[in-house]
């Protein structure tokens, strides 16, 4: 239905922890992710998607399930804490860890701020980050609802980052942040988006 053409994918480690950090545009990203990959990718998403009790909710939660999803509540003040501690168990496993740094979808297609998880995680883990770049999903998706429309969109992947020169100092926030913006920046050179210095979760409030 989307025919994705995959780029780069030859940089995502064949065996051991990895973590997938790319940009987030509409609801079919987290559909399409798991399916051009060779190894499964596990990520977090709403526990609402997998407790739907109508024919539609079970069928969410059968396809969330099968891709890899593990559902988290992430409302309140623990639901950070518990996807921050949801990656790392995944990667001591010597698993693929798929996140959006963003913390949500774009609301206007634009790069946002990333949120400095992705720097602990790679931190605590020693996971390399392997960066990558949804391009056109937001075209068959617009606003991240309602049935995708067929067409093509592009996945690529770019060269894995390690940040072992930072080891032992996933608490120093100076660390955090220039780890999360050299990520950010190579998901921007890969998907070609405007950034924009600030969390989307602001914009959307704005």
């Amino acid at each position: 239905m989307f025919r994705p053409q995959v780029e780069g994918v030859e940089h995502i480690p064949g065996e051991g922890p990895v973590i997938l950090a790319g940009n987030h545009l509409t609801f079919i990203d987290s559909m399409i992710l798991p399916l051009v990959c060779d190894r499964q990718v596990f990520f977090i998403g709403k526990d609402e998607y997998v407790t739907g009790k109508s024919l539609k909710g079970r069928l969410m939660a059968w396809f969330f399930t099968g891709v890899g999803m593990i559902p988290v509540d992430r409302d309140g003040g623990r639901g950070g804490v518990a996807a921050l501690m949801t990656g790392r168990r995944i990667l001591e496993e010597g698993k693929i860890f798929g996140i959006y740094p963003e913390g949500t979808r774009s609301p206007d297609g634009r790069l946002y701020r990333g949120r400095t998880g992705i720097a602990r995680l790679t931190l605590m883990t020693g996971a390399p980050v392997v960066p990558f770049a949804m391009i056109g999903t937001d075209k068959l998706q617009p606003g991240g609802a309602g049935i995708p429309r067929p067409g093509r969109v592009t996945v690529r992947f770019g060269e894995a980052m390690e940040f072992s020169r930072y080891e032992g100092m996933d608490r120093d926030r100076y660390v955090l942040r220039a780890v999360t913006d050299s990520v950010m920046a190579e998901v921007m050179r890969l998907s070609g988006q405007e950034y924009v210095d600030m969390y989307a979760t602001k914009a959307k409030a704005a």
